[in-house]
């Protein structure tokens, strides 16, 4: 880049010799014509001609405000006065071209404060001009002592711009007259605008003359070009470059704050801090003043000189003693400390660069360790609940299913919410991870055998299978033990009648009356005995009844069912037993009915009449007694129209009985009228009239009881149908209400309107307003929780059960919390990559065409398709490479995500393998191995440690002890190799 520099010091006025009307040898580099040098040298002029020449003034109309060549040919006509040659003013007068006047405004007025140079600063150049040239000049062994004396011949000029370029210049002239000197100079000056300087007002007749101001601003050219204009510090460059370098290193330090190149560096705090910032060893900064600059000042050159190579360009006292200290001087000698800190420099850059793979590389560790953690976790609790989920032995006891009823609720309202918020946090993790792994150009992350999402989808869906199983058994076994409760106490109760009535019957069956009786006694006995015979034939349906209930009891698999079946097996064989003693003693009765022919007729009939009568009450006793249990109004109507039809028979029944009691009154009549001696008793039944009006009336008390049950059975029915319609209402809103959700957000995450943080708020409103939602959904299980308890197993009014309302919600709350994490991940591809919405726009329009079956992915063969579409020619095994890429789970699909990182992965900027390597190289110092003091020394001690533990130890031929691969370490990190 070509540049003009202004000269600093050169304490003359401009006069190019490529101007218009210039011309002589040094025209088109810069150089001034020979007669307008002739004209203005100026060594030697005093302060009273520099007055008279009108430079000390700004005001208007003064020669210093004039702009450009305007004010140039003014000065040279003012000189032109002095010397007392008119013609020389004339033809100064030939060089103002009033065109060109703004293109020099800014250099003439640097022109014009040179013309005012401070001693001092003049002073301060000549030393550090002279240490800066000799700095250089060493190297090829030789020095200056006088800067306007020993460059005149130009030979040292040459030497000292071949050590700083590198390059050989022309070979120079060795003759000692004035025309070789000025041809050795103007080589110089020739090599110095081959690179790009243009020089304003040098010539070559100037330094060969010895003029100190023409000198200084050559050497001050020199200095910008090789030694400052090459800084660069964040898109600055040169003097800015150089300042904003000083201040960023000086920064952390109080009472330093550089500004300037001149008052700035005053007090020597601002070079001490430059040298303890790189060097901290070499000084130590907490015992430094202020107030004491001499101290500092002395203090940093000379350690600057002893251990940094930088020779002492200034004077402490020359600072000091200066009320502002040349600016050149002091950039001179910044410059230096800059050049000789430029290798920290390098390696802060490749440290940074280090830090920043290696932070983005720790941090995708945290994550996939966290996921690990998490997902083991999950699959741990899947593993310990399902077994829990699976066990189906039952409990013998109402009470304890509602038990185990009571903790499946706990665990669907308490323990499996958090479970199913974890699934879901945990593929956001992956995805997320994914995402980031892609950005920074590693491989992507394949978790542990086992503990994919996919392994985790599997094993929920099986806890998902196990959870419904349950329920539905935990149903069945409370529908069971209801069954068998009310089986047990109805054996019970038909037991305990029947053994009441079966209580001393084979004792009565097996006594020897009959054989002391008289012929009456003995057909009484006869008759009772048909009497008996009669009356066991009727408790023989209840004994078939108990033998029914027992097998039932034993079918339902009821826990008690061995004293079940020992009580049914005592009642069988007492039965049997029964019907043998009963055929034993007919037949002995009627082997002395032959005896015994006296009957009698109305005790009989009265016995006959009596027993089935007898057994009715009984009957009906047991009827009104017994439990019932129903579960729709239908049966409980059916109870109630059997009920009114019993109650309908009770007139005959009453009819019946008065007629039983009419019997009984005729004998009564009959004994007392003929006097018949019948002991007071019916020989042929035990059953008295007594009997039969007490069992009646208990039976009309229990009629009302029956009633009052009844009633309030049916008005129980009643209530669990309100139940069953106020939750079918319910759910028959929620459920098409969940269903309209998930098809909207399928919509919303297709669409293209807006960009995509207009779709994420979109979607971040629905969550929230599907999340409000959430009140309903408990209403909804509140109901269903009053209809479980009130045992209502059915509903006719819905088609859908809560299982269905709870997998839709969960469904949902899923699908929203993925499709967010979806568009956030687009938006962080997008925010990495620098897509731009309307690229984003072109990628969903191509993507929506080609996701032929509206499911928000590609399948393989739609992805080829959409390939094809955008000129990709491949084979098999180029597209099984991408899809690799795009699809690393191998499910066989390509989301939305995959589809922008494939489209846009080309052209990341990402740092890679080689870029790690060549950092590492830099801090080793171009060693192929990096040692750990190294490492610590360059990194941040976290990092640094990091890189310690998973760095394998270098065998190459130049290894050291303790050396470290750098190289495997960088290749492993971008997954080239195992790290």
């Amino acid at each position: 880049m070509s540049e003009r520099l202004s000269l600093g010091n050169a304490a003359r006025p401009r006069a190019l010799a490529n101007e218009p009307g210039g011309g002589g040898a040094g025209a088109g580099r810069g150089v001034p014509h020979p007669r307008c040098c002739a004209r203005l040298r100026w060594r030697g002029e005093s302060g009273r001609r520099r007055r008279l020449l009108g430079l000390s003034g700004r005001g208007p109309g003064t020669a210093g405000s004039l702009p450009g060549r305007a004010r140039a040919a003014a000065l040279a006509a003012a000189a032109a006065v002095v010397v007392g040659a008119a013609a020389a003013a004339a033809a100064a007068m030939d060089h103002y071209d009033p065109q060109q006047t703004n293109d020099y405004m800014q250099p003439e007025e640097d022109w014009d404060r040179d013309l005012l140079l401070d001693p001092a600063w003049e002073k301060q150049q000549r030393k550090t001009f002279t240490a800066w040239c000799n700095s250089h000049l060493r190297k090829a062994g030789t020095q200056i002592e006088n800067i306007e004396e020993d460059f005149r011949d130009g030979l040292k000029l040459m030497l000292l711009l071949e050590v700083i370029s590198g390059e050989r210049l022309a070979k120079p002239e060795r003759g000692k007259m004035r025309v070789h000197k000025i041809s050795n100079v103007n080589k110089a000056l020739d090599f110095i605008a081959s690179k790009g300087v243009k020089l304003v007002s040098i010539g070559a007749e100037e330094i060969v003359d010895g003029n100190v101001k023409m000198t200084l601003g050559m050497i001050w050219t020199i200095i910008l070009r090789f030694a400052i204009q090459d800084i660069s510090v964040e898109e600055t460059s040169a003097k800015e470059g150089l300042l904003l370098w000083c201040q960023r290193k000086t920064a952390p330090y109080k009472n330093v704050n550089i500004q300037n190149f001149h008052i700035s560096w005053k007090d020597g705090l601002g070079f001490c801090a430059l040298i303890h910032r790189h060097r901290p060893e070499l000084i130590d900064y907490g015992k430094l003043r202020k107030d004491d600059p001499l101290t500092n000042l002395n203090t940093a050159f000379d350690v600057a000189e002893k251990y940094l190579d930088i020779p002492k360009m200034l004077d402490a006292e020359d600072i000091v003693g200066t009320a502002r200290p040349d600016e050149k001087a002091i950039m001179t000698y910044v410059s230096s400390f800059y050049h000789a800190f430029s290798g920290a420099q390098k390696a802060e850059t490749a440290a940074n660069r280090i830090c920043k793979v290696l932070a983005v590389n720790q941090e995708n560790e945290q994550l996939m360790e966290d996921y690990e953690k998490l997902a083991s976790d999950l699959l741990e609790w899947i593993r310990r609940t399902i077994p829990w989920l699976e066990n189906r032995a039952p409990e013998n006891t109402m009470q304890a299913m509602q038990q185990k009823l009571e903790d499946f609720r706990d665990y669907r309202r308490l323990h499996k919410p958090p479970k199913v918020q974890e699934k879901c946090q945990l593929e956001i993790n992956f995805n997320t991870l994914q995402t980031k792994l892609r950005l920074s150009n590693r491989p992507a992350f394949m978790p542990s055998e086992g503990k994919m999402v996919s392994d985790i989808n599997n094993a929920w869906g099986g806890l998902e299978q196990a959870e419904k199983g349950y329920e539905e058994w935990l149903l069945n076994e409370i529908r069971r033990l209801e069954r068998l409760d009310h089986l047990a106490e109805k054996f019970r109760q038909k037991a305990s009648i029947h053994e009441s009535w079966t209580d001393g019957k084979e004792a009565m069956l097996q006594q020897k009356d009959y054989e002391t009786a008289t012929l009456s006694e003995i057909k009484a006995l006869l008759k009772k005995h048909e009497a008996f015979e009669s009356d066991l034939a009727a408790h023989q349906d209840r004994v078939e009844q108990i033998a029914a209930i027992a097998q039932e009891l034993n079918e339902l698999d009821y826990y008690d069912s061995p004293s079940v079946n020992a009580r049914c097996q005592k009642i069988c064989d007492q039965w049997d037993n029964l019907g043998a003693l009963t055929q034993k003693r007919r037949e002995a009765l009627e082997r002395t009915e032959k005896l015994l022919e006296t009957i009698d007729q109305l005790y009989l009939e009265y016995a006959k009449r009596a027993a089935p009568f007898n057994n009715w009450m009984e009957g009906a006793m047991e009827d009104l007694q017994d439990t019932f249990i129903v579960h729709t109004i239908e049966e409980i109507q059916g109870l109630t129209t059997a009920h009114e039809q019993f109650k309908a028979t009770l007139p005959d029944a009453d009819k019946e009985r008065q007629a039983i009691l009419g019997i009984h009154n005729e004998v009564s009549k009959i004994v007392q009228t003929y006097h018949v001696n019948m002991a007071g008793t019916n020989p042929y039944t035990t059953i008295t009239p007594h009997e039969i009006n007490g069992k009646w009336e208990h039976v009309r008390q229990l009629v009302p009881r029956r009633d009052q049950a009844l009633m309030e059975e049916h008005a129980r029915q009643q209530q669990n149908e309100r139940l069953r319609k106020q939750f079918g209402a319910q759910a028959n809103v929620i459920g098409p209400w969940i269903q309209t959700k998930m098809e909207e957000i399928g919509r919303i995450s297709i669409e293209m309107h807006g960009t995509l943080e207009d779709q994420l708020n979109h979607l971040r409103q629905y969550e929230k307003s599907i999340v409000n939602y959430k009140p309903k959904i408990d209403q909804l299980e509140g109901d269903h929780q009053q209809i479980q308890e009130a045992l209502i197993f059915d509903n006719k009014h819905t088609n859908y059960t809560m299982e269905h309302i709870r997998v839709g919600w969960e469904q949902l709350l899923t699908t929203i919390a993925r499709t967010i994490n979806e568009v956030e991940n687009q938006i962080l591809t997008r925010d990495a990559k620098g897509i731009s919405q309307e690229q984003m726009n072109e990628f969903r329009a191509s993507f929506n065409h080609f996701d032929r079956k509206k499911t928000g992915m590609m399948d393989c063969e739609d992805f080829r398709a959409c390939l094809i579409s955008m000129g990709y020619n491949m084979g098999e095994a180029e597209f099984a490479r991408i899809m690799s890429i795009v699809d690393p789970n191998r499910l066989g699909v390509v989301t939305f995500q995959a589809f922008i990182d494939f489209m846009s992965r080309e052209t990341a900027d990402t740092d890679t393998a080689d870029q790690v390597m060549a950092s590492f190289k830099i801090l080793a110092g171009d060693k192929n191995y990096i040692t750990v003091d190294e490492l610590r020394r360059e990194l941040p001690p976290d990092q640094a440690e990091y890189c310690i533990a998973r760095m394998a130890p270098y065998n190459g031929r130049d290894a050291v002890p303790g050396a470290l691969d750098y190289m495997s370490f960088s290749t492993a990190l971008y997954g080239e190799s195992d790290l």
